[in-house]
This record gives structure tokens, C-alpha cells and sequence, in this order.
């Protein structure tokens, strides 16, 4: 459970959002699922499933540590303050589909932001998901594309319907998750998912999308998302 402490007021506290706090926490609002998740390895050693582990206790607001140095991670304990943290932020507020490259196959085509990505690794199996993209005319190839596009947890990848033109992607109730992955003792970032507006210290909002990462380790070059350096630093 999180510390009971005194958190911020929001002036959108009756809806879903995080808001960032000026070098603290993500603050919480409007009743938002926490759940720990580890992702597993096939038989090959590629990512492919998703395990849970704990659903914590629903609370209509909470903390979570931005730092990465709290001692009751994933919530806030107050350490940001004693370490003097600096959580400026520097996120590239470029809408996704403006930074994404575009690879088109048979029935799918791709979009990749590769500056996203997270190292969640889910578009490595099978051959990868550009090569499935490229070879969806198979059907089992486009089942394991729309998978494996689904899975990536920061969004990265979207794979659209080449016939519709529509993206292809997974329903998820609005909820936030933790994620780790064992194998390689990687505590990863929070994934954010089902549209949560994710709103600055400056009360700017970003661009909302189905699925988002938050850093967690304290180290990411773009603030408040994830980089990856929870796994290159």
C-alpha cells in the first residue's frame, strides 16, 4: 500500500489522469486499476506473454515514485525530495504519427516510432514484426503481427488495416501498469493504458494514446516517458 500522505489537489480530480508533479511523483486521479505484470519468454527465449502478479488495492488517488529511489516502489515514499531529483521535463511533444516510419505489407501496414521504444520485446519473435508486416498475407503472419503490435506497451509500433485503414488496436480498460521482466532483472516502466490524458507540471496535456510509458527508474532522457534507459544506463 502507498504511504498515506497528503497528495496535491488536481483541478481535474473527479476524472481519470496522472499529472506529473514539478520534480515528484505522478499523481493519480479518478480510480485507476494498478496492477504488477512480468512478461514471460516462450520456449525460444523471445517476450511473448504478459503474467499478473498483484492487483493493488483500488484507491481514488495515489503517488507513484518518479525518481526510482523510493523504498516502497511502485508508490512515492517522499526520497525525490531528499535526493533532490530533477524531473524536468523533456519530452518531444510531436504527435506520433508525424515521427513514425511507415512499412506496408499485403494486408497490414506498420507504423514504427523507434525513439519509443521500450525494449519490452515483443516484436522480436517469429521473426519480427517488420517481416510480418511485409509477409501478411499470410494469415498466420497477421495474426502474430496484430500480437505483437498490441503488446508493445509504449506504442511504438501500431500496425493499421490496410483495407479499412483503421489501427488494429487492443481494448484496454484504463488501468496502469507495472511492468518487470525477470529473466534479465529489468524493472521496467509504468504502462499506461486505455487513453489516460497525461497532463505536465506546466498543466499542458500530451497527446493521448491507447497505450503510453512512464519512466520509473528516474534516468530517462525524455520525461516524462520512457527511453529505454532502465535497460542501457
Amino acid at each position: 500500500m502507498s504511504p498515506k500522505k497528503e497528495i496535491p489537489s488536481s483541478p481535474h480530480h473527479d476524472t481519470k489522469r496522472i499529472r506529473v508533479s514539478k520534480n515528484g511523483p505522478y499523481i493519480v486521479s479518478g480510480g485507476i486499476s494498478l496492477i504488477e505484470k512480468e512478461i514471460r519468454d516462450d520456449s525460444e527465449g523471445y517476450c511473448s506473454t504478459w503474467h499478473d502478479v498483484t492487483t493493488y488495492p483500488l484507491q481514488e488517488q495515489y503517488a507513484l515514485c518518479r525518481c526510482g529511489q523510493s523504498k516502497n516502489k511502485p508508490f512515492c515514499d517522499g526520497t525525490h525530495e531528499k535526493i533532490h531529483f530533477d524531473g524536468t521535463e523533456t519530452a518531444d511533444d510531436e504527435p506520433y504519427l508525424d515521427r513514425a516510419e511507415k512499412i506496408n505489407g499485403p494486408t497490414l501496414s506498420l507504423t514504427d516510432a523507434d525513439g519509443m521504444c521500450v525494449h519490452a520485446r515483443f516484436c522480436m519473435r517469429a521473426g519480427g514484426i517488420w517481416n510480418l508486416t511485409r509477409q501478411s498475407g499470410i494469415s498466420e503472419a497477421r495474426d502474430i503481427a496484430i500480437e505483437e503490435a498490441g503488446n508493445c506497451p509504449s506504442g511504438r509500433l501500431v500496425v493499421w488495416d490496410i483495407k479499412t485503414g483503421k489501427a488494429l488496436e487492443p481494448e484496454f480498460e484504463k488501468s496502469i501498469v507495472v511492468i518487470e521482466y525477470p529473466p534479465r532483472s529489468e524493472h521496467g516502466p509504468l504502462w499506461v493504458r486505455g487513453s489516460i490524458p497525461v497532463e505536465s507540471s506546466e498543466g499542458h496535456v500530451y497527446e493521448i494514446r491507447n497505450r503510453v510509458t512512464l519512466c520509473r527508474c528516474g534516468k530517462s532522457y525524455n520525461k516524462p516517458f520512457c527511453d529505454g534507459s532502465h535497460v542501457e544506463r
